[in-house]
């Protein structure tokens, strides 16, 4: 039997491809089906199943897409409905693939549907257990995110969550394989680690949620303490995952319309369209931006900075691209998230926009040494720091305000667009992200610090005392 862990940095998402004799399961597909299909076409398979631990708020996942492509059969555990034909299966259930099989676990807690699969290989061996977003790597599911006012709460599905640990999960032996829906860089839990695997037994030694003498008022405790709130689009993505959405293959259409310079430009100057600029920091310092844009590299984090920042899920988007053969990328990247609404790309790029004559907005930038020589001068009007509070309250320039990335515009009017700002973070893409949105609210001088946080501790510049972030949490 095969078994593919698909690992997708931006989202810090892994899907799962399995096959046995022909007959193929897809486990938490993306949005994008192309993949899947080729690798089963690669194997000679049938796409037979698609299975989804639960109802993802994070992405906007595929299952839809990929069934009405193959036939497969979508399947969700108990409690799960949609507007499209799902298979609820039972606790313990068993589906046959090829010479293996998989078999559902109910496991709630994350949200009720949750569910994991247990994946049974030819020779009757049960190597591998696909948690989801119940147990991570070094963490579990955050129990917030599905909580219904009235009905259920944050205690109630961490009661839950207890009980699919101890009863379902570490009742299984201790070198069978743990694969995660996520890793570390996901807000859908606290502390993940980078590691994208790893066996049971050794989770049970180092995941804090799975002490053996844990009572079940300390994991609840545990788990609902220190929880950020959870990103803005996240309801949004969970909505459209019970939904019937716009194809993929529409939305690629539709957005990788190359759009001449004179069309951009007249679109860009609509008040319902926002520009984005997902070229890489150096193109966007040095050669400047269409007027208005916001940055928001390709390179970074991306989907989870689209999803914090546009608020509107449906808003028109137009956008700026390194070259076009990264155009259909962008385009891709935005839907995962939901944002289908992307209407093209600047043909040419801002080489084409300049020839035209159109001008260009464009930040300063000076590095750690200049920033750090200018503020021990006292010659620097606003010097911010856009990382998290946490991050800055672990260590941070003394002198210099925080001002997170996270809440810029429920905070912006704080902003006084005729003063001068220095923004720094940790390496130097959110502050870019970050003087982009000041520059197109209005200010007047936004300088961006190169390399960020990570820099200036190479210079002599005066930092607060290290706290260990886990004490934050």
């Amino acid at each position: 039997m095969k078994v593919e862990q698909l690992f997708t940095g931006c989202l810090a998402e892994m899907a799962y491809y399995v096959e046995s004799n022909g007959e193929a399961a897809v486990i938490d597909p993306l949005r994008e089906t192309a993949p899947y299909l080729r690798m089963a076409e690669a194997d000679k398979a049938t796409i037979k199943y698609v299975f989804l631990t639960h109802f993802h708020a994070d992405f906007v996942s595929g299952q839809y897409d990929l069934a009405q492509k193959t036939g497969a059969k979508i399947i969700f555990g108990p409690n799960a409905t949609a507007e499209y034909e799902i298979y609820n299966g039972t606790d313990g259930e068993e589906f046959a693939l090829g010479g293996g099989k998989i078999t559902l676990l109910h496991t709630p807690g994350h949200t009720m549907e949750s569910s994991s699969y247990l994946i049974t290989n030819e020779e009757g061996k049960t190597p591998y257990i696909c948690t989801g977003d119940c147990l991570f790597i070094g963490d579990v599911g955050r129990p917030d995110l599905a909580v219904k006012q009235g009905s259920i709460t944050k205690h109630d599905l961490a009661s839950h969550l207890f009980d699919s640990l101890r009863n379902k999960i570490m009742t299984l032996p201790d070198d069978i394989i743990i694969y995660p829906n996520h890793g570390a860089g996901s807000a859908c839990g606290k502390n993940m680690s980078k590691e994208t695997f790893d066996t049971l037994g050794n989770q049970k030694k180092t995941n804090y949620a799975l002490r053996e003498d844990m009572t079940r008022a300390e994991f609840i405790e545990e788990v609902t303490t220190g929880l950020k709130p959870s990103p803005q689009y996240f309801p949004n993505n969970v909505k459209m995952n019970k939904s019937i959405n716009t194809s993929i293959d529409d939305i690629l259409h539709n957005g990788t319309t190359p759009l001449e310079p004179a069309t951009f430009k007249a679109m860009s100057e609509q008040k319902d369209i926002l520009v984005v600029d997902t070229r890489s920091k150096a193109a966007y310092t040095e050669q400047g931006t269409v007027p208005g844009a916001w940055y928001i590299g390709i390179d970074g984090g991306f989907a989870p900075w689209v999803g914090a920042l546009i608020k509107d899920i449906n808003q028109k988007i137009i956008f700026l691209a390194d070259s076009e053969a990264r155009v259909n990328e962008v385009v891709t990247r935005f839907s995962r998230v939901g944002y289908d609404n992307t209407l093209g790309y600047l043909s040419g790029g801002l080489e084409a926009w300049q020839a035209e004559g159109y001008s260009v907005d464009k930040i300063g930038s000076m590095s750690a040494t200049e920033f750090a020589e200018r503020l021990e001068e006292g010659s620097m009007q606003v010097p911010m720091d856009v990382r998290k509070d946490s991050e800055y309250l672990s260590q941070h320039v003394i002198g210099v305000s925080n001002f997170p990335l996270d809440w810029i515009h429920q905070n912006f009017s704080e902003i006084d667009t005729n003063k001068a700002y220095f923004l720094h973070c940790a390496s130097g893409y959110r502050s870019l992200v970050a003087s982009s949105i000041f520059m197109a609210n209005g200010a007047k001088q936004v300088t961006d610090v190169r390399g960020g946080f990570k820099a200036l501790k190479e210079t002599k510049i005066a930092l607060t005392d290290f706290v260990c972030p886990t004490t934050l949490l």
